[in-house]
């Protein structure tokens, strides 16, 4: 059984009580929390196994470090679980068909997933904005902004490249 039915199993359990009282409640308790546990997100294995590499990372160097220091681990970790990087990847901006501007990913993950990271007290909003352009920007679709600050923070972003 995995993991997921296993939280599922408790949470009915410890829960049974309060929700058989009614049988239309129960069911329909018992299909959110199983669509919570079951739903996958696009590139799921590649962001869940990123972001083990980053706890991995964060639990050995702490918080403290600059951004490069950083950047070099995680990038050394995600190739250690199998994974392509590319660390400062150049991505051009356009506007139309002019081209107005360059950025640099910090780390890109097989071509799929752009990496911003941060070594910051907390993340803001405008980190999160800058990683939303940068997915603007390209073909890729998904973005984890992962934070090495005193509390680990990770947030997950998704831009359709439908047009």
């Amino acid at each position: 059984m995995s993991s997921a039915c296993h939280l599922l199993y408790a949470f009915i359990r410890v829960n049974q009580h309060n929700l058989c009282h009614q049988r239309a409640i129960h069911d329909n308790t018992f299909f959110i929390i199983y669509k919570y546990f079951t739903m996958t997100y696009l590139h799921q294995y590649l962001t869940d196994r990123i972001i083990q590499c980053f706890f991995k990372v964060y639990n050995h160097l702490g918080f403290g470090f600059l951004e490069k220091v950083y950047q070099n681990a995680l990038s050394y970790e995600i190739q250690r679980a199998g994974m392509k990087t590319e660390a400062q990847k150049p991505i051009k901006v356009f506007y139309e068909s002019l081209l107005v501007g360059e950025f640099y990913a910090d780390l890109v993950v097989d071509d799929r997933v752009i990496l911003e990271l941060k070594a910051a007290e907390s993340i803001a909003r405008e980190h999160e904005l800058q990683l939303i352009n940068y997915l603007k920007s390209t073909d890729m679709e998904v973005g984890l902004l992962l934070n090495f600050g005193q509390k680990p923070g990770i947030r997950r972003k998704i831009f359709s490249n439908v047009r």
